[in-house]
């Protein structure tokens, strides 16, 4: 499997991150379980998870997805030193979302033990936090690396006047910057990465995880009307791209389907690997056969004809 460097984090990602979001929530552990070991038995090498994972689900406490995540690993036939390991930090836990050193500092011993793991590989922020300073924050990451606890640190949801000022910030101070970025991005949504950022990314050499790549699932196809969506654990979000735009993406990913023979997942995927800027996109599965098109999805190669078409089917208008 290609391996690709996460800008200047030291790490190297295969194509495809497998996204924890699920596990604990849609993916009970027994499934996640078998989920991470075909993962991996397929040479890719990425979990992205975050600590607030599933703390949405009744009964679910947060700390969900970082605790089955560990299990696994204590049982795991690969080596801890193969698993690229990213969580998050800054979500609302019962604070509140904070980005304060002391928190910071507290927060990671609850994600490494959780992990069962001496070190995070990447760790990001999860949300900006206007009411702490940059510097702040990157003095407790600093903390966090000169002591071993974690590898590279990144950045989720920054825009890319926030990107530069964290930069300007940790610059002025001498302290590490955020070598990472995970934003939002997919075929439907892409004004939260595109133009700007990306721009600001490839200049300043970041790694871009990118989350929600299937948007949701709405990306796979299998969402086609309102009826489809109900009853779904995802149904909220996924009704959303139920519009003018949404349809013209599904007719497009149709299009390219029909010619390649690859599922609408695995061309989303597949086009997000070849946008500019972008070194992985996130993807979640809940079953074995879901994993198995995302695997496929490193792989596929998408023409020029059929990366045009998909851009135009996306691209903003004036809807009449």
């Amino acid at each position: 499997m290609e391996m690709r460097r996460l800008g200047k984090t030291g790490l190297s990602v295969a194509p495809i991150v497998i996204g924890g979001n699920v596990f604990g929530w849609t993916a009970d552990e027994k499934t996640s379980f078998a989920i991470l070991d075909a993962f991996f038995d397929a040479g890719l090498n990425t979990i992205d998870t975050a600590d607030v994972y599933s703390a949405w689900v009744p009964g679910n406490k947060g700390g969900d997805s970082e605790e089955i995540i560990g299990r696994w690993l204590k049982q795991a036939r690969i080596s801890r030193d193969k698993a690229v390991i990213v969580t998050k930090v800054g979500s609302d836990m019962g604070q509140g979302k904070t980005l304060k050193a002391s928190y910071i500092l507290a927060a990671v011993e609850a994600s490494l033990r959780r992990l069962q793991t001496d070190y995070i590989d990447l760790y990001l922020t999860h949300w900006p936090d206007a009411d702490t300073p940059h510097e702040e924050t990157l003095g407790a990451f600093a903390k966090l690396k000169q002591q071993g606890k974690i590898r590279a640190i990144g950045c989720s949801n920054y825009d890319a006047d926030l990107l530069q000022a964290s930069f300007d910030a940790a610059e002025k101070a001498g302290l590490p910057r955020y070598d990472a970025l995970q934003p939002e991005y997919n075929l439907y949504q892409r004004a939260s990465f595109g133009g700007p950022l990306a721009d600001l990314c490839i200049r300043q050499d970041i790694g871009v995880i990118t989350y929600f790549g299937l948007a949701a699932g709405f990306l796979t196809g299998k969402y086609r009307s309102k009826a489809d969506t109900q009853g779904r654990a995802r149904e909220g979000r996924v009704s959303q791209y139920l519009d003018a735009k949404g349809l013209r993406i599904l007719a497009a990913l149709d299009k390219v389907s029909a010619e390649t023979g690859a599922k609408p997942a695995e061309i989303s995927l597949a086009w997000l690997l070849r946008k500019k800027g972008v070194t992985a996109p996130i993807a979640s599965a809940t079953s074995l056969s879901q994993l198995e098109s995302l695997v496929k999805s490193a792989t596929l190669s998408l023409s020029n004809d059929a990366m045009a078409l998909l851009d135009e089917a996306g691209a903003e208008r004036t809807e009449q």
